[in-house]
C-alpha cells in the first residue's frame, strides 16, 4: 500500500468522500503507457498493439512491453511518448490551422508538438520555456516531430508579455504545479509535496494567468491546466481568475480522475474572452521586406534555392518558402511564416524551420529539414524497413551501401518515414545523422 503525504490524504478524504477508497486503490494498478501518432501513421505501425485514447483522437495506449522509445520510429518523429491525460488539453484548445498560438509553459513539448501538428504547417505557435535547460529539449522535440511554424523562447512570463502584448488567438497555460496527479506515476513527487508548495504554487499560477491575459487578443481562447487535484490550484484558481477579470467566462472545466480513467490526474478549463474591440498585433509583425540591396540572410537563401534545384522537387520548396521570412542566425538559416512577430529583445532558442548551415559557397541541409520532408518530395531517397540492420547501423552513424545510382544528398527513411540526410557517392551512403543524436537501439 503507497504511503501518500497525511495532509494530502486528509484533504482527498474530505474532497472524494465515498469515492477516496476507489482513488486510493488506483494507486495499485500498474503505470499507464501512452503516445500520439502524426499526421501519417495510424495504428497499424504496431499491429494489434495499441489501444485508443477517447479523447485524443490521435492519441493511443500501448504496452510497456512495447518499448516505443527504444524504436527507429520514434527518432523518425512517427509519435510522441505522452501520457493520455496530458493530451486533453491542448484537444480543449481547439486550434485550426492559420490561428496565432502561445504555448506559455512549454517544456518538454508534448502539448506544443500536439498544437503544432493541429496547425498544420499553417499560422504560428511560439512555444516557450523559462528553463534554459528544459527550452533546449523543448527545441529538440519540435525538431524531431517536423513542426515547421514554431519559435522556441526561453523567457519569463512577465518579459514574454511586454514584448507580445495582445498577440495570440488561443494561449495554453500549462502551469507549474504540485503535481499530485503524476504521485502513482512518480512517487518521488511525493517527498516535494506539502501544503506550503500547494499555496506557492496557486500564487505563481494566478501570476502566469495574469500575464497571459496582457497577451491574448480581444475574443481569445485561453485554456489553463494543471496535473493536480489541488481546487486551490484548480476549480479556486478559476475563481479567482474570473472575479480578477469579468471581460472572461469559463465555457468548460473538467478533471481526469485516475480511479475514473485510463491515465493520471488532469484538470483542464477554457477562459473565453467576451471580446470588447478590434485589437489587432499587426504592429509588432516582422517588418515587410525593404526593396534594395539584398541582406545576408536573402542571400543565404538564394545559395539554399541553389541546393535545392538539385536536391528537391520544384513545387515542394515553392510551397515550403511561400510567404516565409529568411532568418540567419551566424551562419545558420531558418525561415520563419510570415504571423512571427519582431525577435528584437526576445531570448529565442529556435527562430522558426531550420533549413541548414551556410559553408563558404555551399548548403548543407539541416536535420529539422529531412524530418519534415516526404520521401516523395525528395528526388532521391532511400527507405529501410525498421526491423533492418541499415537503419540501426545509420542511426548509429554508420555508413551504408544502397544500389541507388543516383548521387548526392539521399533522404533517409524507415518504412517510407524520413529519418535523416544521407550523401551518396559510388555506392556509399555517407551518415549525416547528427553525433549527438546518434545511439545504439536495442
Amino acid at each position: 500500500m503507497i504511503n501518500l503525504p497525511q495532509d494530502f490524504e486528509k484533504r482527498m478524504k474530505s474532497q472524494l468522500g465515498d469515492e477516496f477508497n476507489e482513488f486510493l486503490a488506483s494507486f495499485e494498478d500498474g503505470k499507464i503507457f501512452a503516445l500520439r501518432l502524426c499526421e501519417d501513421a495510424d495504428d497499424s505501425i504496431f499491429p494489434g498493439a495499441l489501444s485508443p485514447v477517447a479523447w485524443c483522437p490521435t492519441g493511443f495506449y500501448y504496452e510497456e512491453s512495447l518499448k516505443p522509445g527504444s524504436h527507429p520510429y520514434h527518432e523518425a518523429g512517427v509519435y510522441y511518448i505522452q501520457d493520455a491525460s496530458a493530451m486533453l488539453p491542448a484537444e480543449m484548445l481547439d486550434v485550426n490551422p492559420g490561428d496565432i498560438v502561445l504555448d506559455l509553459c512549454a517544456a518538454p513539448g508534448g502539448k506544443s508538438t500536439q498544437l503544432g501538428k493541429k496547425l498544420k504547417g499553417e499560422g504560428l505557435l511560439v512555444s516557450n520555456e523559462i528553463i534554459p535547460s528544459r527550452s533546449k529539449i523543448l527545441s529538440e522535440n519540435i525538431e524531431r516531430m517536423g513542426i515547421s511554424n514554431c519559435i522556441v523562447t526561453n523567457e519569463a512570463p512577465e518579459d514574454l508579455s511586454k514584448k507580445l502584448p495582445e498577440f495570440f488567438d488561443k494561449i495554453l497555460v500549462d502551469a507549474p504545479c504540485s503535481g499530485e496527479g503524476m504521485f502513482r506515476k512518480n512517487p518521488d513527487a511525493m517527498n516535494e509535496w506539502s501544503l506550503d508548495n500547494v499555496k506557492m504554487c496557486a500564487d505563481r499560477q494566478d501570476y502566469i494567468l495574469d500575464e497571459a491575459v496582457k497577451m491574448l487578443k480581444s475574443g481569445g481562447t485561453i485554456v489553463y491546466s494543471t496535473c493536480t487535484f489541488s481546487p486551490e490550484e484548480d476549480e479556486e484558481c478559476m475563481e479567482r481568475f474570473l472575479s480578477r477579470y469579468s471581460d472572461f467566462m469559463l465555457t468548460k472545466q473538467e478533471r481526469l480522475w485516475p480511479h475514473k480513467v485510463k491515465g493520471e490526474g488532469h484538470f483542464s478549463a477554457v477562459l473565453q474572452h467576451k471580446g470588447n474591440s478590434d485589437t489587432s498585433a499587426d504592429d509588432i509583425y516582422v517588418n515587410p521586406k525593404k526593396k534594395g540591396k539584398a541582406s545576408p540572410a536573402d542571400e543565404a537563401l538564394s545559395l539554399f534555392k541553389k541546393f535545392s534545384k538539385d536536391v528537391f522537387e520544384k513545387d515542394y520548396i515553392n510551397n515550403l518558402l511561400s510567404d516565409k521570412i529568411p532568418v540567419l542566425f551566424g551562419d545558420q538559416l531558418y525561415i520563419l511564416p510570415k504571423e512571427a512577430p519582431s525577435l528584437k529583445g526576445i531570448k529565442v532558442v529556435r527562430p522558426g524551420l531550420h533549413l541548414g548551415t551556410i559553408k563558404k559557397d555551399r548548403f548543407e541541409p539541416s536535420h529539422a529539414l529531412a524530418l519534415l520532408c516526404k520521401p516523395q518530395f525528395v528526388k532521391n531517397n532511400v527507405s529501410f524497413s525498421a526491423d533492418s540492420k541499415e537503419i540501426r547501423d545509420y542511426i548509429w552513424g554508420q555508413a551504408l551501401f544502397t544500389e541507388n545510382k543516383n548521387e548526392g544528398w539521399t533522404l533517409v527513411c524507415v518504412d517510407n518515414f524520413s529519418i535523416g540526410w544521407g550523401k551518396l557517392t559510388k555506392g556509399q551512403l555517407k551518415n549525416h545523422y547528427p553525433k549527438g543524436l546518434r545511439k545504439v537501439l536495442q
